[in-house]
């Protein structure tokens, strides 16, 4: 009688051990498909990238939360406008600006079929800070890059698109990449 009973709370025990993980395996999962990773952003409000930057996202913009990850050293942040994406990474970077641009190039040269296009020229923010901005190609997108240097870290800039849609686009873009600033977070 005693082990029959004993058996029936191990039964019930590992029955719940299991009910559990089904919820973990399957339940989960469901509940994270069913949260949209695309969310809008307030207009007109600085957006935190992380280390102390934020930005004005372009009208209309929304975050992908899956690839937004803002902390007190570094950040990225995904805006999706239409069919553009428009990504700025904050990292700590120790050299000048002419290697923090290199780096970027080499980053998106390293995707199969990205290429460097045209010339890099200078640009500024609102608020001061300098940089460098080029274009690139892959085969049916194009994109611009710009990275600014400031205070230990670097600021890179990404915006993709097909040319009909990007091109729509760049103004309010090249207005939200001038709003970037950054803040004292000490």
């Amino acid at each position: 009688m005693k082990v029959a009973r004993g058996l029936l709370r191990n039964l019930a025990g590992s029955l719940g051990i299991l009910g559990a993980l089904g919820i973990v395996t399957v339940g989960l999962p469901a509940i994270d498909r069913a949260i949209p990773a695309v969310r809008p952003v307030a207009a007109g409000v600085p957006y935190p990238v992380g280390a102390g930057v934020t930005v004005v996202p372009p009208p209309g913009a929304m975050v992908d939360v899956t690839q937004t990850r803002p902390s007190g050293e570094r950040g990225t942040v995904l805006f999706i406008i239409g069919p553009v994406r428009y990504a700025i990474v904050v990292t700590p970077f120790d050299g000048d600006l002419a290697a923090a641009a290199e780096r970027l190039e080499r980053k998106i040269t390293e995707g199969r079929g990205y290429q460097i296009t045209g010339t890099q020229l200078g640009v500024s923010t609102a608020g001061g800070l300098h940089g460098i901005q080029g274009g690139y190609m892959a085969p049916g997108r194009g994109g611009r890059y710009t990275v600014f240097l400031t205070g230990g870290l670097s600021i890179e800039v990404t915006v993709a698109g097909s040319h009909p849609e990007f091109g729509g686009l760049a103004a309010a873009v090249e207005a939200s990449t001038r709003s970037i600033t950054v803040v004292d977070v000490a």
